[in-house]
């Protein structure tokens, strides 16, 4: 395992020493992991696509003054959810803008239309809907939340999740990523997270690369992640999600991260984070997946068969066999898992509230991963 000095030493390693790194990383995957690597079939529920952040490098948020904007409605939400039974899904994903009731008058008035005075109270009872009316489980990104949120969102919603992306203030400044959003404001983001750990919530984290932050800020980032999950054991699988650049935003024109950066901060990931965290790339981002299991990765995250990735529209979803047929080429089997990590399974009593536990019972096998493996696409 690597030491904060050891990690900051590697921004720059390449070619021998680069592959050398994702060996050992990969190894420490191995061991803990075995040779299996997973997923979760889900459906995508972009519940609103209105924020009162600016993100430089983001297509999905839109004005009301754009015409796009939008609060699905409850019909809406469990005609994706039906459909997502019909292939096999067993995760509903809400991911959503953050508080734009709190910006824009169009947001209160759509939510008032609904019955609602906040995005968070409409979700919760959203997500309540889909654990009454399906089997699909709700994994809740709604970004950052207080206390009170997270407690009262915790008993609809199986896992829960908010990208930290990066803990440098740099960032908030003029011209940079995440400058005119509030939201991203890294303090309040740890606190979410912080939250969620007080509750004993099953939840995902991670960070985003390439949008301006130095390798030491990656590094403290990670860091950062790593140190709440040795405090509160809740941090069940971090993402390293590389930036691509959009036409029509800020970041059009800023560079991407190349494939070697990715091995490089995926390797490094897996060798700062505690073994028990999972680590997960997202895989209709780059299409190197060999690469992505040599550095040492175990999870590709959510994949569905429906619904497109709506925070990056452009980026299709893989085909599950080519997921498959990628893992069996470096020797491992891909299967698929639920929302929920087995080990958190182990522990439901802690980790799950009562309203969803008799849900995921049936769904579970004994080894924590979904008891029907639905066959590749």
């Amino acid at each position: 395992m690597l030491s904060r000095q050891e990690a900051l030493a590697l921004a720059n390693v390449t070619g021998p020493d680069l592959h050398a790194l994702c060996e050992s990383a990969a190894q420490v995957r191995d061991i803990c992991y075995g040779q299996q690597l997973t997923y979760s079939r889900k459906v995508f529920i972009p519940l609103t696509n209105m924020c009162r952040d600016s993100c430089g490098y983001c297509t999905f948020v839109k004005t009301p003054e754009s015409g796009q904007a939008w609060y699905l409605t409850p019909d809406e939400v469990m005609d994706i959810v039906q459909r997502g039974e019909q292939l096999g899904c067993k995760e509903a994903l809400f991911s959503l803008g953050e508080k734009p009731e709190l910006k824009y008058s169009y947001a209160r008035d759509r939510l008032q239309t609904l019955g609602y005075s906040s995005t968070v109270d409409y979700l919760h009872d959203v997500a309540a809907q889909v654990i009454d009316q399906s089997y699909l489980l709700p994994h809740i990104n709604a970004g950052t939340l207080d206390k009170d949120d997270v407690r009262r969102l915790k008993p609809v919603a199986a896992s829960m999740g908010m990208m930290l992306e990066n803990i440098s203030r740099r960032l908030l400044r003029k011209g940079m990523a995440h400058h005119a959003c509030p939201d991203k404001v890294p303090q309040a983001r740890l606190k979410t997270i912080e939250y969620a750990g007080q509750l004993d919530v099953p939840f995902t984290t991670g960070i985003l690369i390439g949008i301006g932050e130095s390798w030491e800020e990656r590094i403290e980032s990670l860091l950062a992640i790593n140190e709440m999950h040795l405090y509160y054991g809740h941090v069940q699988e971090v993402i390293v999600q590389n930036f691509r650049a959009k036409a029509g935003t800020a970041m059009a024109d800023h560079t991407e991260p190349d494939l070697d950066d990715m091995r490089r901060t995926l390797a490094v990931a897996r060798l700062l984070l505690h073994p028990s965290i999972s680590l997960q790339a997202p895989p209709n981002l780059e299409q190197h997946y060999g690469a992505y299991v040599s550095a040492g990765i175990n999870d590709w995250g959510g994949i569905s068969p429906l619904t497109i990735d709506h925070i990056n529209p452009e980026r299709a979803w893989p085909q599950i066999s080519s997921l498959q047929q990628a893992c069996q080429g470096k020797g491992y089997q891909l299967r698929e898992r639920l929302t929920v990590y087995p080990r958190y399974l182990q522990q439901s009593e802690r980790y799950l509230d009562d309203s969803i536990s008799p849900f995921i019972s049936g769904m579970a096998a004994s080894n924590g991963l979904a008891a029907q493996q639905c066959l590749p696409d």
